[in-house]
């Protein structure tokens, strides 16, 4: 008996001993990515579809493939609150989860990207703002673990002003114009600024500002202004509350919705359905497709929610800011999968997945394999070109759903690359940052 027991322990540390190891070599085996979400406070309407869309991929990706280069892709979210101190603290926390730390990071907030820049450069950790932050961080040459892709604000603040030529019959149309920009006062919101002001000394627009104090739902004295300067077309840089707010202010004095337009983080459904019919006509930016009728969404569909899975309901899949989430994780994954090219099919360092970022190229053919035909265009990142070269289109709300009104715009790359590399080159003097030499990156 005595021996029998023996036995018995000594199975049960063999057991415990094989657990703990077997246990160790899955972790081995899984590439953690780090969620930095907001799903509640203020900006939560807007930040939770965003944070589905992206789980969901990725829990499709482990789904049906197995995760990447047979690779389990593994997440864990963190709450922000939309808040800088709160992002950072999320960041330090899990910036070293095993086996081989954050491969990478997605604020979904520029203040959070402006606190995390210098920190995650140093961990050399990837930082992936797409279609915010820091737009300068474009040239790559000074912010090497920052990437804006598809295209950054000032990009889009561009587009925008060519739509709106367009509409008038011309951009020389816009002299002795007004042009407005309704913007939350903080880093988000001041981000087109500048791109706005050299743009009206180009073509000769009054430039007009208006800020709003965040979280955004005080707004009668910008509205009044607004109703007695009378801009001829308005812009908005607004988030969560802000935004629906913003659309029953311009309602009710009268503003023509249909020269209102919204960066594409105000052209969302939780931005237009709370203001109801005073939304009809409303326009904003946007770079990629809506709805469900994507190969990728598809399968999202199919693997996850079709298993009793998902992180919200199946009707809200395919929604604007669903499938933003869905873009940026196909982003993060492609880099992923770009890197295993060249440092085997393993857990890949944060190091070693900015390669992988600076050498993506997702082309007409490979978003044909991904599914996404129609959900979003090419892409080609560089050592010196962390945006991409991105395009922008303007979409309408009709009451029920958000409809293209334009082709894609191409804004002005010529201007913009000089706009980030002097902004860039001042930063890095200010930091004391020596640029990379591009042309000697492999």
């Amino acid at each position: 008996m005595r021996f029998f027991r023996r036995l018995l322990a000594v199975a049960a540390v063999a057991i415990a001993g094989f657990g703990f190891n077997a246990g160790w070599a899955f972790a081995q085996n899984e590439q953690f990515i780090p969620r930095l979400v907001y799903r509640t406070g203020p900006y939560a309407p807007n930040g939770i579809p965003f944070a589905d869309g992206y789980a969901d991929y990725l829990d499709m990706i482990d789904a049906r493939d197995g995760g990447v280069g047979g690779v389990k892709i593994t997440y864990e979210e963190c709450e922000t609150s939309y808040n800088n101190d709160k992002g950072v603290e999320c960041y330090e926390r899990l910036k070293n989860h095993p086996p081989t730390g954050a491969s990478l990071v997605d604020p979904l907030s520029t203040g959070i990207t402006y606190a995390l820049i210098e920190r995650a450069t140093a961990d050399k950790i990837p930082v992936i703002s797409m279609g915010y932050g820091r737009a300068d961080a474009s040239y790559g040459a000074v912010f090497p673990y920052v990437f804006t892709l598809p295209a950054t604000y000032w990009a889009q603040a561009d587009a925008m002003i060519k739509y709106v030529g367009d509409q008038m019959g011309g951009l020389d149309k816009l002299k002795g114009k007004k042009l407005g920009l309704v913007y939350i006062d903080i880093a988000y919101g001041k981000e087109p600024i500048a791109t706005l002001e050299k743009l009206s000394q180009k073509y000769g627009y009054t430039f007009l500002k208006y800020p709003v104090s965040a979280p955004g739902i005080e707004q009668s004295a910008t509205w009044l202004q607004v109703r007695q300067q009378r801009p001829d077309w308005l812009f908005m840089w607004g988030w969560g509350v802000m935004n629906s707010t913003a659309i029953k202010g311009a309602a009710s004095v009268g503003y023509p919705m249909d020269h209102f337009i919204g960066v594409w983080w105000s052209g969302a459904e939780p931005d237009v359905v709370p203001a109801g019919d005073a939304a009809d006509g409303y326009k904003s930016g946007t770079f990629h497709g809506t709805g469900q009728d994507y190969g990728a969404v598809k399968d999202i569909l199919k693997y996850v929610y079709d298993k009793n899975g998902g992180h919200t309901t199946r009707d809200k899949v395919g929604e604007v800011l669903y499938n933003r989430g869905v873009i940026n994780a196909i982003y993060d994954l492609e880099a992923i999968r770009t890197a295993q090219a060249k440092f085997g099919k393993k857990p890949l360092k944060g190091e070693e997945v900015q390669w992988g970022y600076e050498h993506l190229d997702i082309t007409p053919q490979r978003i044909t394999e991904l599914g996404a035909d129609g959900l979003m265009v090419p892409i080609a990142l560089s050592c010196d070109n962390h945006e991409g070269n991105g395009k922008v289109r303007i979409q309408q709300w009709d009451g029920k759903h958000w409809k293209f009104v334009s082709d894609w715009i191409q804004p002005d790359r010529a201007m913009l690359t000089e706009m980030y590399k002097e902004s860039a080159l001042n930063y890095a003097k200010e930091k004391g940052i020596t640029p990379r030499e591009c042309a000697k990156v492999m």
